[in-house]
């Protein structure tokens, strides 16, 4: 996918990005570090819906151990980082 320019705005005392709907993310939630060259890099943190579920399926006692580790280890991988051309 290309490069898209967007908008920067202020939003109460932070800034925020208008992200185009090519470059949606399926989360809520994202991690943002700045490299040494000044770039900023997003990378988007799995969503934590699943997890008052698995405290009240837990709680009930429904499911055992193997179920829980076959979830979190589905739960753990992601998708490698995305190489991105600087221009």
């Amino acid at each position: 996918m290309g490069t898209l320019t967007t908008r920067v705005f202020n939003n109460g005392n932070s800034q925020a990005v208008r992200i185009p709907a090519e470059f949606r993310l399926d989360t809520d939630r994202v991690s943002i570090s700045r490299k040494e060259d000044g770039d900023l890099v997003i990378h988007p943190l799995p969503a934590q819906r699943g997890k008052a579920l698995m405290q009240t399926l837990q709680a009930l006692s429904d499911i055992d151990d193997a179920f829980v580790a076959a979830l979190e280890a589905e739960q753990g991988s992601s998708l490698p980082m995305q190489e991105r051309e600087v221009l």
